[in-house]
């Protein structure tokens, strides 16, 4: 069971990984250090890997996937492997290769729309750029992470003398032409892509000239925080999904020479789909499973046993009851903040629960002491999907798809509770140790 202190610790220890990684590269980068903290041995794809049994290793593919794994005492064959999936993509603005441009003497920044944020949320905020670029060097060119802490653009608000009906119908702001992002005032004889570069080039001590293109998104420079009466919420971005990549690596952290070989995998591009190299329809799972299972001389058939005796947990957010919206749940499916895990079930394979590996996961909770609970999306409502499906199809594991509760999903400021994340680590703690 968790102690008097250690959610609050484990909460403010999520949210500082959370404002330390505003971009799925940060997030990748941000983990990597950690890793190499505590003794993960970095690998690459293009090197053949040496692995010894119980050391401790991850791999990074794309600048924004990464998978950690720890070699298990027992045979493959036998223990088979213990998975957690993530992702490290959010839902929100990305910048347009030429994205600054100079009108009524301002520059502004063509942002697209990526996944399905709530658009009306980036309205008003302290908004700022961070991600990654490609430096020309003299031997071909670099990658070089970016983040600017300080506010740097805005999208303000239309007054309500303009939008009468803005309390009635609700905020509507058209993808093309309102969601332009105000950078600053033009300067005389400097054209509006330059002035940005530039503001670029300066951070990352390069020229001008040398930035080949960019990854940038758009975040919220507002730092997390507790908030409730007794300070029992969270709230922060990104809680979707960086509160289970946050949860998996504290759980993989913590887990000391295991019996079975296990695994935490983050990737990025679940938002739009994962239809990547570096998303979970990729084949990195299934690479990074083959090697190891190659460095322990298993045939075929050997790796074929190693998956029937896996366990495969895809970590997503789930959606919290909201008192203020009763008619948006299922009866009988009103998960609550700071009452444990749950356990997500679509019938139409929109998550990868089945009785047995939701059985499995109750299991689990039972062992670590953990509150858990049950959700089915409305039937007249179109659901969400995960990464859980697509690994469970791909390595042909037996999967669950759980989350913590929260609230305002996909808002540039989400809610959740202190507890829960305690819980969700416990349990994961549970599953890499079973």
């Amino acid at each position: 069971m968790l102690s008097q202190t250690q959610p609050k610790q484990q909460a403010q220890a999520l949210l500082n990984f959370i404002d330390a990684s505003p971009s799925p590269w940060h997030v990748v980068d941000t983990v990597a250090q950690r890793l190499l903290k505590e003794g993960f041995k970095p690998l690459t794809e293009s090197q053949a890997w040496q692995l010894k049994a119980g050391e401790r290793y991850y791999v990074v593919r794309g600048g924004a996937s990464i998978i950690a794994f720890t070699l298990g005492k027992q045979a493959l064959t036998e223990a088979g492997f213990r998975m957690v999936g993530a992702h490290t993509d959010s839902p929100g603005l990305r910048l347009k290769p030429h994205a600054a441009y100079a009108t009524d003497g301002l520059v502004r920044i063509g942002v697209e729309v990526y996944g399905g944020p709530i658009l009306a949320s980036f309205t008003d905020r302290d908004l700022s750029v961070a991600g990654r670029l490609s430096v020309r060097t003299a031997n071909g060119f670099e990658m070089r992470l970016v983040k600017f802490d300080d506010a740097l653009m805005r999208l303000p608000n239309l007054a309500i003398h303009m939008n009468r009906e803005v309390n009635d119908k609700g905020l509507l702001l058209n993808k093309q032409t309102e969601l332009p992002l105000i950078f600053g005032e033009t300067q005389t004889g400097v054209e509006a892509e330059q002035q940005f570069l530039s503001h670029l080039a300066q951070a990352i001590h390069a020229e001008v000239k040398d930035i080949l293109s960019f990854e940038l998104n758009v975040f919220d420079t507002q730092k997390g925080c507790f908030w409730g009466a007794n300070q029992e919420f969270i709230a922060n971005s990104q809680l979707d999904n960086l509160a289970s990549c946050h949860a998996a690596l504290t759980a993989l952290l913590a887990t000391d020479k295991p019996e079975a070989t296990c695994i935490c995998a983050l990737f990025d591009h679940e938002e739009v789909g994962s239809e990547s190299t570096t998303g979970a329809s990729g084949s990195f799972l299934n690479d990074v499973v083959n090697r190891i299972a190659s460095s322990q001389q298993l045939d075929s058939e050997a790796r074929l046993r190693a998956l029937a005796n896996s366990f495969f947990i895809s970590a997503d957010m789930a959606h919290a009851y909201h008192p203020n919206h009763p008619s948006a749940y299922e009866p009988c499916h009103h998960v609550l903040v700071n009452k444990g895990p749950v356990i997500k079930t679509n019938a139409n394979q929109r998550y990868a629960t089945n009785a047995e590996s939701a059985a499995r996961f109750m299991t689990l909770c039972e062992t670590a002491g953990v509150p858990y609970q049950q959700y089915a999306h409305r039937t007249d409502l179109g659901c969400g999907s995960t990464i859980g499906p697509l690994v469970a199809a791909n390595l042909g594991v037996a999967s669950v798809d759980v989350g913590s509760p929260m609230w305002a999903m996909h808002s540039l400021r989400e809610s959740a509770g202190v507890l829960d994340h305690g819980y969700m680590i416990d349990v994961l703690k549970a599953m890499f140790n079973s």
